[in-house]
């Protein structure tokens, strides 16, 4: 062959050699790569929930009568002792010795509840006195560093639990007053002592009208429902979780309440966890147990004051939170292939991927949160790959997108 010919004859070879061994050389696999970093962690249970009034007071008719038309409206604000409603006593029929004894009876039980009502105030009083006294030692104590700022803390979620108790008992205690006037107007009347007079329905507490169901004008018999009154500023939350997630929300947990229509995210406490589960079908149609969990809502009164009864919320309650842990995008960890057993992450170590294996201490919706090893190389700044997908392996060349 002429040397004329020869060289572009092996150069055409030897590019096309290089041509061939680039064709069948193996192509980079794009991943997308994270780096572990220090930082705060939390595990939590997500649920749906709802508001709820911490007291709802129903107001009905005490005895047979003719109801003038109630002029409030939902939403209207009630004072204590305002009138809700009018009644014009119906003339009384002949009653037997058993009914009036009945009605007799009726007083006298409204009168024990009431001194039911007292005992229940007093009781809770003593019990907001003696926490206060537990909170002010605990302070004195963790001033000299003898207490935990943990029991600190719960001290003074329990002088407000203790504090909400006496509100409550003291609001029974009006109901109570308000149910026994009741009874001893009707028991006048059965003996034929109302003389016809109008009979005021006044607000055991004060509040906001929540629902009426008598507007018009009419006669309504004993016990009717005329209308539902209560304090919409005393709102919990109510959040009906799954047995297994309940026992990790424990009373004093943060929670956090989000997706309630406001510009903010709301912070709350859980109080307390019902000691009963029921069951509950899903929109599946599975059986669940769950069990009813009531968180009170710890933010400034002005940051939800537009929630009312009954509103749809999330929350997120905190059943664990570290404050600086090694932790990696929660679709970067994987179970081991058998036979090998644990997690493993792919590490990014130059151009090729490599199976690391690691330690998973706990994990949530988007994190995962790794025990440290130095010796293994899992330590800050360590660069996976998230969400690896099948072509990668151990010592496959990979690119970063």
């Amino acid at each position: 062959m002429k040397r004329s010919t020869l060289i572009p004859t092996v150069l055409a070879a030897a590019a096309l050699v290089a041509l061939v061994a680039w064709a069948l050389a193996p192509r980079p696999v794009e991943v997308e790569v994270a780096t572990a970093v220090r930082g705060p962690f939390e595990l939590t249970v997500d649920e749906d929930a709802r508001t709820r009034l911490a007291a709802r007071y129903g107001v009905s008719s005490p005895l047979a009568a003719r109801l003038a038309r109630i002029t409030l409206r939902e939403g209207d604000e009630v004072r204590a002792g305002d009138v809700l409603a009018r009644l014009q006593p119906l003339p009384a029929p002949l009653l037997d010795e058993r009914s009036r004894r009945e009605q007799a009876a009726r007083v006298a039980a409204s009168e024990a509840g009431v001194r039911q009502a007292h005992e229940r105030m007093e009781a809770a009083r003593v019990a907001l006195a003696r926490t206060r006294d537990e909170q002010q030692r605990s302070e004195l104590l963790a001033g000299q560093g003898f207490v935990s700022p943990t029991r600190l803390t719960a001290e003074r979620l329990a002088v407000q639990a203790a504090q909400k108790e006496l509100d409550a008992a003291e609001a029974g205690e009006q109901v109570a007053r308000h149910e026994l006037q009741l009874a001893r107007v009707a028991l006048d009347f059965t003996r034929g002592n109302g003389g016809g007079a109008e009979v005021e329905l006044r607000a055991p507490v004060a509040g906001r009208v929540l629902a009426l169901h008598q507007t018009s004008a009419g006669t309504v018999a004993p016990g009717a429902p005329l209308l539902d009154i209560g304090d919409t500023a005393q709102l919990e939350v109510v959040a009906e979780l799954l047995t297994a997630d309940a026992l990790q929300a424990r009373p004093g947990s943060a929670v956090r309440i989000e997706r309630w229509g406001g510009p903010v995210e709301l912070q709350g406490r859980v109080r307390r966890v019902e000691p009963a589960a029921f069951t509950k079908v899903s929109a599946l149609g599975v059986e669940e147990q769950r069990v009813k969990v009531l968180i009170d809502i710890t933010s400034p009164r002005e940051q939800w004051a537009l929630l009312g009864d009954g509103y749809r919320v999330g929350v997120r309650i905190v059943t664990r939170a570290e404050a600086r842990v090694l932790k990696v995008p929660v679709g970067a960890v994987f179970p081991l292939p058998a036979p090998q057993q644990g997690h493993g992450v792919f590490v990014v170590d130059g151009r090729r991927a490599r199976l690391q294996p690691v330690t998973l201490k706990a994990r949530n919706g988007a994190e995962a949160w790794l025990a440290e090893d130095p010796r293994r190389g899992v330590a800050e700044g360590l660069r996976v790959i998230v969400y690896p997908a099948a072509a990668v392996g151990d010592g496959v060349v990979v690119r970063a997108r």
